[in-house]
C-alpha cells in the first residue's frame, strides 16, 4: 500500500514539477560553469545546520605510530608533525603539490613515465592525455581551507572564515590557548629547534586549567554559541578571538596516554571538550605518550583532502623527520615568543560555559564506541575470488542488522565526486534488494541452500554494489540529485512537492548505518558519531589479511552486540567463500 503511493507520487514527480525543476537545475548549472551544482546547497546543508558540530559532523582519523618507536615522544613528534604540516602548506600555496589523480588502471597511469609525459603537456589537452590512460586528475577546491581556517558561528547559518596572512599556530594545552608564530617575515618556516623549543616551553608550562574552558563554546548549539560569541567580542575578547580563528591550525596536547583502541577514538572524536577547538578546520590532536590524530570540522570539505594531508605529513615526518630524539631545543626566549591567551569573562559567559560543558558531559556520557579486528581474511582472498572487498563488508553490515533486528534500513555509504569540478560527495547505497536476499539466506534459511549457491548470491550483491560504486563517482547517484532539486524549489518558494512529504523519503533519509571507509598507510582508524539518534556510525577499513571496524551508537541501539553480529557475518561469508559447511 505505502509502496504504491510512493510509486505513484514519485510517477506524478517525474513526469510534473521534478521535471521543471529538473529543467531549472539543468540551466542553472549550465549558467555556472565555475561550479557544480551541489556546491552552494550541500555547503548550506552543512553551515545552516544548528547541531553542535562535535559528534554530529566532526570526524576523527588517527596516525599510525612512527615506526622508530623513539620518535613517538609527545615533542617530538609535535615539533615533526608540525614542521611537515607547515611544509605541506607551503607546497601547496606555491602550486607545487603533486595533483590528486583517481587511477582506475594504476598498472598504465600511476607510473613515473606517464607523469613526466604528462607534465609536457598544455594544460588545455592534458585531460586528454589523462583520459587516454583512464586517470582522472580530482577536483582540489577544499585544500585552501585546510589552513588558517575556521568555522564562525553565526544565527541561522555559520560562516567560513579564512586569513592566509596570519603566520601563528594555535595550542592548546590543558584548556589553555597558547600562540606563536611558526611563519616569519619573509614567509619562511620558524627553524625546526625553535618550534621545538616553544612546544617544550607550552608543555612545561604549569599554569592551571581555566575554571572556565573556553573550548566548550565550540561544542554548542549553533545559534547558542553565536550569541555567546557576540557576548566574548562586546567584551573585550576581538584581539584574541582573531588570533584563535586566524591561526594556520590548531595543535591540542593532551597530557594522557592512550590505553587502547576505544580510548583512543573517544579521545580523537571529542576528548574532554576543553582542550580542543571544534570550530578550526582541523585539530592536530597529539596524546602525552606521542599517538597522533586528525578531527576536522566537515563543512568546508571531506575526507579526501583531510586524507591526503594526513598521507603527505605522516610519509614527510617519518621518512625525513625535522628533529630527531637527540636534537637539542633552540635557546630563545620563548617566554617572549609564546603568547598566552586570556578571555575576559563576565557571569553570562561563565554561565554559558558552564552549561555547554552540561551538555558536551552529556552527549559525550551518552555514545558508546566499540570495535573489533577481523583476522580470517581480507582484500586479498576477495580479488581473488573476484569480489569487491567494499561490498563484501558492506554485506556483512546488513547481514548482522538483519540478524539483530530483522529488518533493512536505510543504509548510506559516502563516496568522493571529487573527479568533477568542486564534487563534494555521493551516497552510495549498500542496502538492496540482493543484500537482503542474500542476508535472508544466511541468516534463516542456511538448511535450504548449498554452498554454491551462496557463493553465487554473495557474487550477485558484489556485482550490484560495484555498479552502485561507479555510479556514485561518476556523478550518477540520486541522492544529490534529489537533494538538489528539493533544494531548488525551497529556494524559489515552490510549495515542497508531495514526493518529498512523503513517509518513503523521510525513511530514506534517516540513515540507521551511516558508514565511510579509507585505507592509508598513515591512519590506523578513522571513526564518527551516529548520524541519527538510533543509528550507528561505522568506520571500517579492509586491509590486505584483515578487516577492521569500529562502531559508534546511542543507548537506544546496541554496537557491541552489532559488532559481534558483523564478525559473525565476516566469518560465515568467509568460510562459505572458502567453500566449508556453516551452521546458524
Amino acid at each position: 500500500d505505502c509502496f504504491r503511493k510512493t510509486e505513484e507520487l514519485a510517477h506524478h514527480f517525474e513526469k510534473g514539477i521534478g521535471r521543471e525543476l529538473h529543467e531549472q537545475l539543468v540551466a542553472q548549472d549550465n549558467q555556472n560553469k565555475h561550479t557544480s551544482y551541489i556546491t552552494g546547497p550541500w555547503f548550506d546543508m552543512y553551515l545552516k545546520s544548528r547541531e553542535p558540530v562535535v559528534l554530529n559532523f566532526n570526524a576523527f582519523m588517527s596516525f599510525n605510530p612512527d615506526p622508530k618507536s623513539e620518535y613517538n615522544d609527545q615533542l617530538i613528534r609535535a615539533t615533526n608533525m608540525t614542521f611537515s604540516a607547515l611544509r605541506f602548506m607551503k607546497t601547496f600555496r606555491a602550486g607545487y603539490l603533486e595533483p590528486e589523480v583517481f587511477h582506475l588502471n594504476p598498472e598504465k597511469s600511476d607510473t613515473q613515465m606517464f607523469k613526466k609525459i604528462i607534465r609536457f603537456v598544455p594544460s588545455s589537452l592534458s585531460w586528454f592525455g589523462a583520459y587516454m590512460v583512464n586517470a582522472y586528475p580530482l577536483d582540489m577546491s577544499q585544500y585552501f581551507r585546510l589552513f588558517n581556517s575556521t568555522r564562525l558561528p553565526k544565527l541561522n547559518k555559520d560562516e567560513l572564515y579564512t586569513d592566509e596572512k596570519a603566520k601563528h599556530l594555535l595550542v592548546l594545552r590543558n584548556g589553555n590557548f597558547y600562540v606563536f608564530d611558526v611563519i616569519d617575515r619573509d614567509g619562511n618556516i620558524l627553524k625546526p629547534s625553535e618550534i621545538q623549543a616553544h612546544l617544550k616551553y607550552i608543555l612545561s608550562n604549569n599554569s592551571p586549567a581555566p575554571a572556565f574552558p573556553l573550548g566548550y563554546l565550540s561544542s554548542e548549539n549553533r545559534d547558542t554559541w553565536a550569541l555567546l560569541r557576540k557576548h566574548l567580542l562586546d567584551n573585550g575578547n576581538e584581539e584574541a578571538l582573531q588570533k584563535v580563528d586566524s591561526a594556520v591550525f590548531c595543535l591540542s596536547l593532551d597530557d594522557f596516554p592512550v590505553k587502547d583502541f576505544v580510548h583512543l577514538s573517544h579521545t580523537m572524536l571529542h576528548g574532554d571538550g576543553a582542550n580542543r577547538w571544534y570550530d578550526k578546520s582541523f585539530n592536530l590532536i597529539i596524546t602525552k605518550d606521542g599517538t597522533a590524530g586528525i578531527n576536522f570540522e566537515h563543512s568546508w570539505g571531506d575526507g579526501v583532502a583531510v586524507l591526503r594531508f594526513q598521507n603527505e605529513v605522516f610519509k614527510d615526518s617519518t621518512k625525513t623527520p625535522a628533529i630527531s630524539p637527540q636534537s637539542q631545543p633552540a635557546s630563545v626566549d620563548s617566554s617572549r615568543a609564546v603568547q598566552k591567551l586570556d578571555f575576559k569573562l563576565n557571569d553570562a559567559l561563565k554561565a554559558g560555559i558552564t552549561k555547554a560543558k552540561q551538555k558536551f558531559d552529556d552527549s559525550v556520557e551518552a555514545l558508546s564506541l566499540n570495535m573489533i579486528q577481523f583476522h580470517e581474511g581480507g582484500k586479498d582472498l576477495l580479488k581473488q575470488k573476484k569480489l569487491s572487498p567494499d561490498a563484501v563488508a558492506q554485506l556483512a553490515f546488513q547481514m548482522a542488522f538483519f540478524r539483530q533486528y530483522n529488518q533493512t534500513v536505510a543504509t548510506y555509504e559516502s563516496c568522493s565526486t571529487a573527479a568533477f569540478k568542486h564534487g563534494r560527495t555521493e551516497t552510495i547505497r549498500p542496502a538492496s534488494i540482493h543484500t537482503k536476499k542474500c542476508s535472508e539466506a544466511f541468516v534463516g534459511e542456511l538448511s535450504k541452500h548449498s554452498t554454491e549457491e551462496l557463493q553465487k548470491l554473495i557474487a550477485e550483491c558484489s556485482k550490484y554494489h560495484g555498479r552502485l560504486t561507479k555510479e556514485a563517482a561518476m556523478g550518477q547517484g540520486f541522492d544529490r540529485h534529489l537533494f538538489g532539486l528539493r533544494y531548488l524549489a525551497l529556494s524559489k518558494g515552490i510549495a515542497l512537492p508531495d514526493f518529498y512529504q512523503d513517509q518513503a523519503y523521510a525513511r530514506l533519509n534517516h540513515n540507521i548505518i551511516s558508514t565511510s571507509t579509507l585505507v592509508s598507510p598513515a591512519v590506523q582508524l578513522g571513526g564518527f558519531g551516529p548520524v541519527v539518534s538510533d543509528g550507528f556510525g561505522v568506520g571500517y577499513q579492509v586491509h590486505d589479511d584483515w578487516i577492521g571496524c569500529n562502531v559508534s551508537s546511542y543507548p537506544t541501539r546496541n554496537g557491541k552486540e552489532f559488532l559481534q553480529s558483523i564478525y559473525k557475518s565476516l566469518e560465515d561469508i568467509f568460510n562459505v567463500l572458502k567453500g566449508k559447511k556453516i551452521s546458524s
